[in-house]
């Protein structure tokens, strides 16, 4: 093949140059809008191809339109005509070095198995929220590659905060450390008997990195609703478009007074609080366990979780025995005796056989019949969250409830039912939480404020002491 020399007219900016020359096996590139995203992974894939002959890359969307759009349109202005012939009818271009850009979508779940025989070196995603974590995880099971071809596959992604993925995404990329420097974790593999190392590496981006916009770009983006105008201009995974809790407030600077925010500092409720616990149960998918505390006022503290979960909204396939017993371990070891439980009325179907709720109670561990109306239970969860007078809450959640803190704020609205919660999303806490705020109905207007002396764990006032509930 005689030697063709090109120039691509491409000069990434600072942080699309940290995206071309990470090491990690997963790069997440994206935060805010116009950071150059799209044009990043085109020329990325377009370059490893180039290095690599007879590598594939796939660049995936989650729909045809979007694909076409977006990523087919990046790469239509981006890879000259001397480097490669594109395929119209198959979506691909054909470089002169014999490997191959792939360009695809997937826009239902069930669409992943499509790709069951493909051979992936370079996988791409623009807009990983838009994707669920099975089909994340369903085609990082394509990358494989040849001995002869002498390379190591890889995930390169980008995306905006919001979508049906933005906890699982947030979650595996962005919460893990600092921006900009690799994570690592190892994997085992029980068939070869080792582990592996493996990395990734969140990459944030502002439109202002991006040199090619123009300042009309960033004040149209200022215009926009505050959760959109946030997401998309800052970047911020704590505020998105579609999120359905936007009054979720974790201001680190307020755990201890408990005002201006829904998460507080750790305490062991005092022993005179009605205790509750809450369950959603799930197998192939993560159950959820939460314990809830209400005091004299009314106002909720969700104080402990359990949650069944190998990965973000995958579970650990444990039965209702195995779940029961963890509960029974749980409350045995803090000492609890009095919990009323409640959970999804669905656990008490016996028409395939035992019921989940009887084999549960067969382990010592009982629930009331939650009430599942979905509406009426999301308008709890609103009014819980609504700020009283004193700019507190009626629903707190301890800090150490992690995956609480994680999902409830992540939750997207369902674009088939506007009103409600996408299930699509990681839902399992949520789902639990609204049992229990069905079995005990806020009124619409904010708790109110006691004056009378008592305990108040966020007030820096005397504590009871050490006693029953403090193990």
């Amino acid at each position: 093949m005689d030697e063709v020399r090109v120039r691509l007219g491409y000069t990434p900016t600072m942080r699309q140059r940290l995206f071309h020359a990470s090491a990690a096996d997963e790069v997440l590139y994206g935060g805010a809008a116009g950071g150059g995203k799209t044009k990043a992974v085109v020329m990325d894939a377009l370059l490893r191809c180039l290095r690599h002959p007879g590598t594939q890359a796939y660049l995936f969307r989650r729909t045809y339109r979007e694909l076409k759009d977006t990523v087919l349109g990046e790469a239509h202005r981006s890879v000259p005509a001397a480097l490669g012939e594109y395929s119209a009818s198959d979506y691909e271009y054909r470089l002169v070095n014999g490997s191959v850009m792939r360009f695809r979508h997937c826009q239902h779940d069930e669409d992943r198995t499509r790709y069951q025989g493909a051979e992936i070196q370079w996988l791409y995603i623009d807009e990983l929220t838009h994707f669920s974590r099975p089909v994340y995880d369903f085609l990082k099971s394509r990358l494989r590659a040849r001995r002869a071809l002498n390379v190591k596959p890889l995930v390169r992604a980008t995306a905006n905060p919001g979508g049906i993925g933005h906890a699982w995404v947030r979650a595996h990329f962005v919460d893990r450390g600092a921006p900009e420097k690799e994570h690592a974790f190892s994997v085992y593999s029980g068939t070869l008997k080792k582990a592996q190392r493996r990395s990734v590496m969140y990459i944030p981006a502002l439109c202002t990195d991006n040199p090619y916009l123009t300042p009309d770009y960033v004040f149209e983006l200022e215009q926009k609703p505050r959760a959109l105008r946030d997401a998309l201009l800052f970047g911020r995974w704590d505020a998105f478009e579609g999120q359905v809790f936007s009054e979720w407030l974790d201001v680190p600077a307020r755990y201890e007074d408990g005002t201006g925010t829904h998460v507080i500092g750790d305490f062991v409720p005092p022993p005179s609080w009605k205790r509750y616990r809450a369950f959603d149960f799930g197998f192939s998918r993560p159950f959820a366990v939460i314990w809830i505390a209400v005091d004299p006022d009314v106002r909720a503290y969700v104080y402990r979780e359990l949650y069944g979960a190998t990965a973000p909204d995958e579970g650990v396939r444990k039965t209702p025995g195995e779940i029961a017993r963890a509960i029974v371990q749980t409350e045995r070891d803090a000492g609890e005796e009095e919990v009323a439980g409640v959970a999804d009325p669905s656990i008490w179907d016996a028409s395939r056989g035992e019921s989940i709720a009887a084999q549960m109670a067969a382990k010592g561990v009982f629930f009331q019949k939650g009430d599942n109306a979905r509406l009426a239970g999301k308008m709890q969860l609103h009014r819980r969250l609504a700020l009283d007078e004193t700019g507190r809450p009626g629903l707190y959640v301890m800090r150490s409830c992690r995956h609480t803190i994680r999902t409830i704020p992540a939750l997207v609205y369902d674009p088939m039912r506007p009103e409600d919660v996408d299930t699509a999303g990681e839902d399992h806490i949520y789902d639990a939480l609204r049992y229990f705020l069905m079995s005990r109905p806020a009124a619409p207007e904010p708790p109110k404020v006691r004056t009378r002396p008592r305990f108040d764990p966020l007030s820096g006032g005397p504590k009871p002491r050490k006693g029953f509930w403090d193990g």
